[in-house]
């Protein structure tokens, strides 16, 4: 079982893997399947440098894993509680622009497309 500053750690590592935008994209990606860093690279019109420096990073916070295949890499995410973790926060409503409709028209969480505020006091309501 984890221990307090293990779970800091974890949440730390998080942060760090998702705080910048080109390791999100690759995520994004990663979540849909494994993938090779060329591959990626090509898919979000980046460099393979800049691709393989993320990974690097990525994998240093232990949110991804390699597997050799011949003379290529294949990365994907590490655990299958991170994939699904991922997935459920790419679902998360953030109450950042109060008013906004919702974007979603199949939307069918309760209070997403009411008033933001809702959202926010439903959230607190709930802890």
């Amino acid at each position: 079982m984890l221990n307090s500053a293990s779970r800091l750690d974890v949440i730390n590592r998080l942060g760090r893997g998702m705080a910048d935008p080109t390791r999100a994209r690759i995520l994004v990606m990663l979540l849909q399947e494994a993938s090779y860093p060329a591959q990626l690279a090509r898919d979000l019109d980046l460099s393979r440098t800049n691709v393989s420096n993320h990974l690097a990073c990525l994998r240093g916070c232990g949110i991804v894993v390699t597997a050799p295949e011949g003379r290529r890499t294949r990365y994907e995410i590490a655990d299958a509680h991170l994939t699904r973790a991922l997935e459920s926060l790419l679902e998360v409503v953030l109450a950042v622009d109060d008013g906004a409709p919702c974007t979603d028209e199949d939307c069918d969480v309760p209070l997403c497309c009411g008033a933001t505020s809702s959202v926010v006091l439903e959230a607190e309501v709930t802890r």
